[in-house]
């Protein structure tokens, strides 16, 4: 058996145990929260820049900053990967 079909079985089995309610068994990655606004000043934009750049509203970004509501899904994922590393992530926008 290849190590590539043992890591697909692996992943399979996560996700029929996840379905099935048995979270013992399953690895669940939760993304960390992020100050958006640290992040956006960080990053040397503005909010209409950030915003633009990744995808986001502009009014999504001020309500997170202002903390009315708090990222989550796949924003939330996003953020992390731009607090890691922005450049990563430009590129591949424009890339």
């Amino acid at each position: 058996m290849s190590e590539a079909f043992k890591r697909i079985k692996a992943g399979l089995q996560q996700a029929v145990d996840h379905a099935q309610g048995n979270e013992q068994r399953v690895r669940i990655h939760q993304p960390r929260p992020v100050d958006v606004k640290a992040l956006r000043v960080k990053v040397g934009m503005t909010q209409e820049q950030f915003a633009a750049r990744f995808g986001f509203s502009t009014a999504t970004l001020r309500h997170w900053e202002r903390g009315d509501r708090q990222p989550h899904g796949p924003a939330l994922v996003l953020l992390n990967v731009i607090d890691h590393n922005p450049r990563a992530v430009i590129d591949a926008l424009i890339g």
